[in-house]
């Protein structure tokens, strides 16, 4: 196994010292995989004092040294250096109360979480594999060290970050493991917001997150209950194929791995259960779960101490995901009006993904609908048609001297770019200037 250069130079200052030091969890499992790692942890028999004494040149950042880890920038590269430890008593099932300091390796590896995690790799590229970690790598397994059961009560987070590791590895979860994440999984309730939705977040991202969501949704509903309510809930409708878990793992499993898009198709029908109705024919209708999916995701993503400007556009993005706009340029026109050309391109993502989980029933026109209305939007751009009041060949100023003032001005301004996109008048100053006068006495009465 190749070393790149920082790592590499950070292991020799440390052996060149006369200590022992190791590559170890997931740069070296990244490595074994093919994958270039984007961080990398080192382990190494050298006290946090003779850590910082060794990289006495460099800067040093005393990143966690209660539990003996230093952090080094070696040519603006963080690296993180802890030193061999065993870990006392947990704290409410996350963090231990203590460390102690240990002094051979494999006291060290025994208290990490996955065997594929605890593989060691020494500075001329030399594997310690100590657990049976390469063997998983191959076989394509996450599996705890130790016992499972164990490895849980210790740190709840473990849990999330065995299934996020089933997503974004596209590996499976050795069957004690699986059973004993399934039945701990009440642990979860132990750890912060933060760190569930940061690994929510990333097991997302995951190639294989549709199978991790419709396999370990119980889990899932530990961290967001509200999309428990979609779990075996049928649609009973000539659109849909699946039960609404299913369409939304599917949808998610099929857009792009952005956070914001697979967020928003992860809540986006969860409030189905809450608005359906019976048609005459049986049918289930789910009229308004588009606002009620957006409460939902908001009340779910504020638990979760997600930022607001993530919550706000995707709680906006679940409004419109069932807004079938026409593909008329005015419709097109007034949409990317309202919400501007990168919320457009997010909401032919999801409409999109939404029709890619449905059933066959109208499926090419639907499509064919979306390809329209992206059609007329590639024609606005190119003719840059107004659609901004920033576009507009008249301003505040210009109403202030036909004797508009207040609110009035910003209606007459919103109203005149509307006439605008729907072609009543053309966006050439004499022409607008002409068209509010005709229509200022309305304004005036408004203002006064």
């Amino acid at each position: 196994m190749k070393i790149k250069s920082i790592p590499r130079e950070a292991l020799e200052k440390l052996c060149s010292n006369g200590y022992e030091a190791y590559l170890v969890g997931g740069c070296v499992r990244d490595y074994a995989m093919g994958i270039e790692p984007y961080d990398y942890d080192i382990c190494t028999n050298a006290l946090p004092t003779e850590i910082l004494s060794v990289f006495s040149g460099y800067k040093t950042i005393e990143t966690g040294i209660k539990h003996g880890t230093v952090t080094v920038i070696i040519n603006n590269s963080p690296i993180e250096i802890t030193t061999y430890r065993s870990d006392g008593k947990y704290t409410a099932h996350r963090t231990p109360e203590q460390v102690e300091f240990v002094s051979d390796l494999k006291s060290d590896l025994s208290r990490r979480d996955f065997t594929i995690n605890s593989i060691c790799c020494d500075k001329d590229g030399r594997i310690i594999d100590t657990f049976g970690g390469m063997a998983d790598i191959e076989r394509k397994v996450i599996r705890a060290i130790g016992n499972p059961y164990t490895r849980f009560e210790e740190d709840a987070l473990r849990i999330l970050r065995a299934i996020r590791f089933a997503s974004v590895l596209r590996f499976s979860i050795e069957e004690n493991t699986e059973k004993a994440l399934f039945d701990k999984a009440p642990l979860l309730d132990f750890v912060s917001a933060e760190r569930k939705l940061t690994e929510l977040k990333k097991l997302l991202l995951g190639k294989n997150v549709t199978e991790v969501l419709l396999r370990y949704r119980e889990i899932i509903a530990r961290i967001v209950p509200e999309v428990s309510r979609t779990f075996d809930f049928e649609q009973n409708s000539l659109h849909h194929s699946f039960d609404v878990w299913e369409h939304i793992c599917r949808c998610v499993g099929s857009i792009e791995p952005d956070v914001v898009l697979r967020l928003t198709m992860l809540f986006h029908d969860t409030g189905k259960p809450d608005c359906k109705t019976v048609g005459k024919n049986g049918r289930f209708h789910f009229n308004g779960h588009m606002l009620k999916s957006a409460e939902l995701a908001r009340v779910s993503l504020s638990r979760l101490k997600c930022d607001n400007e993530t919550s706000g556009l995707v709680c906006e993005l679940i409004k419109q995901h069932d807004n079938r706009i026409k593909s008329d340029a005015y419709s097109v026109r007034r949409f990317i009006s309202q919400h501007g050309w990168e919320f457009f391109d997010r909401y032919l993502k999801i409409r999109r993904a939404d029709i890619s989980a449905q059933s066959d029933y109208l499926r090419q026109e639907k499509l064919c609908d979306i390809n329209q209305i992206e059609a007329a939007a590639k024609e606005i751009c190119q003719r840059n048609d107004c659609i901004f009041l920033y576009q507009l060949n008249v301003n505040g100023d210009d109403l202030v001297v036909l004797g508009l003032q207040g609110k009035a001005i910003g209606r007459c301004l919103q109203d005149t770019l509307d006439a605008v996109m729907c072609d009543e008048v053309s966006n050439k100053r004499e022409e607008l200037i002409s068209y509010i006068k005709e229509r200022i006495g309305d304004y005036e009465t408004q203002s006064s």
